[in-house]
């Protein structure tokens, strides 16, 4: 795909949200590798700042970015309409400090790129590609992106409350984001308006620009544009936020109650992936492999056992080996985990597949142990005898329990396995599995 700029400038006019200052903001075309670059018209030298995660400053109810004395508020709504659009070279002017709220979402901006028409430029977009999993939490908010040909976003919206949780997923680009993102409004729970009027914010807020929650009820000037508006709205800041890395992104971003600051937050992870932090990978300190003298494994030393990584690690700890061939291990479930948002709805249940990833997870440590497990990878081979007995919520604790019936030297294996919590099985299987040589297994 080619880069695309504006064929000519645009403006529009309007107050901020958080200022409350009258602004106008123009559009204006660039050249093919410029970027997207903010200008304040109203500073003197004219200054610019190119929008980077570097440049993160203030994140209460937006995204604000900062080079030397140059300030711009609330920049999401503006980036998240270029992204959705795929318009990778404008110059973005201003003569105030935010840009205009006008309605609270970003349609006014699709409208305005619109108008400018965007065409095509010489050069090819480069975008940026993961290589594997990146993932962050912060509070009870958590996002994973995960290596993907194209964006796509999974979202999990929510209140404290649990009254407004909605869900929703669909593939990023110029049609779909137009027509099912950018018309969402911004939204405030109105028990903390007083609270962000006392930090100096939403100045200019409004119901002309701002849909506001008062428990169960929907205060709005006009009808909710989508029965799930707000979890589309957390998508549309989530698309603004992640071209802070400087170039569209392409993964599958699994989100659970988004806001700035843990958009932030993976954008600093996403960026530090990509620029090799993550691959290089020293030597551990402990061994990596199970000696016989270890009567447990806390999350070091598994992470040095098993080649799996977040969101795939089944195995919190291994809390004993009972001789050698029986192991008991822990994985708490949390309610962060990606899976419940569509497993299921209003009613998260663990999956059963997962439970069976657990124990042959915990069984490929116990066939480790028998030997060296430097450079070896444990394959899961079959699941024989199968039960699921009861129901694995957010908040469980699985007790895995692993105990190797037969082996064929250090290659096969059998174990018997089960999970339970509080006391009462949930699950059970026999598995076989094989060990490998790392460079085989590649």
């Amino acid at each position: 795909m080619k880069q695309r700029t504006l064929a000519r400038a645009v403006s529009v006019k309007g107050n901020g949200l958080h200022t409350g200052n009258a602004v106008t903001l123009t559009l204006r075309p660039a050249p093919a590798g410029h970027g997207i670059v903010f200008r304040r018209l109203d500073l003197a030298g004219h200054p610019e700042v190119k929008p980077n995660i570097e440049l993160v400053g203030d994140l209460v109810r937006n995204t604000t970015v900062q080079s030397g004395h140059a300030k711009v508020h609330l920049v999401e709504h503006v980036l998240s309409a270029l992204h959705g659009c795929a318009v990778d070279n404008v110059v973005v002017e201003l003569d105030a400090s935010e840009p205009p709220i006008l309605d609270g979402s970003a349609r006014p901006f699709v409208n305005l790129i619109l108008e400018g028409e965007p065409v095509e430029q010489d050069a090819e977009r480069v975008y940026l590609e993961l290589d594997a999993p990146v993932s962050v939490t912060r509070g009870s908010s958590s996002i994973i992106a995960l290596p993907c040909d194209e964006l796509r976003i999974t979202c999990t919206s929510a209140d404290d409350r649990g009254i407004h949780t909605q869900h929703f997923a669909l593939t990023i680009d110029p049609e779909t984001y137009q027509a099912q993102i950018a018309p969402a409004r911004t939204f405030t729970i109105y028990e903390e308006i007083e609270e962000l009027l006392k930090l100096g914010k939403i100045k200019g807020g409004s119901l002309d620009n701002a849909v506001v929650l008062r428990g169960d009820k929907v205060i709005s000037k006009e009808p909710l544009r989508f029965k799930d508006e707000f979890v589309r709205h957390k998508i549309l800041d989530l698309v603004g936020d992640i071209l802070l890395l400087g170039k569209p992104l392409k993964a599958h971003l699994i989100a659970i109650r988004p806001g700035h600051a843990v958009n932030a937050e993976l954008c600093k992870a996403i960026a530090e992936r990509l620029k090799g932090g993550a691959k290089k990978k020293e030597k551990p300190a402990r061994p990596s492999m199970v000696l016989a003298t270890e009567t447990a494994l806390d999350i070091r030393r598994v992470l040095d056992t098993l080649p799996h990584r977040a969101p795939f690690l089944m195995i919190d700890r291994v809390t004993e080996f009972r001789g050698e061939d029986e192991l008991v291990a822990v994985k708490s479930v949390s309610i962060n985990e990606p899976w419940f948002q569509g497993h299921f709805p209003g009613n998260p249940v663990f999956p059963g597949v997962l439970q069976l990833e657990a124990m042959a997870q915990a069984a490929g440590i116990l066939m480790l142990r028998r030997g060296s497990s430097e450079g070896r990878v444990a394959f899961f081979m079959s699941a024989d005898k199968v039960k699921f007995r009861k129901p694995v919520r957010p908040g469980d604790q699985l007790m895995v329990t692993a105990r190797l019936t037969k082996t064929r030297g250090n290659k096969l294996a059998t174990a018997e396995c089960l999970c339970a919590v509080d006391g009462q099985t949930v699950s059970s299987a026999e598995l076989m599995f094989a060990i490998v040589d790392a460079a085989d297994a590649e």
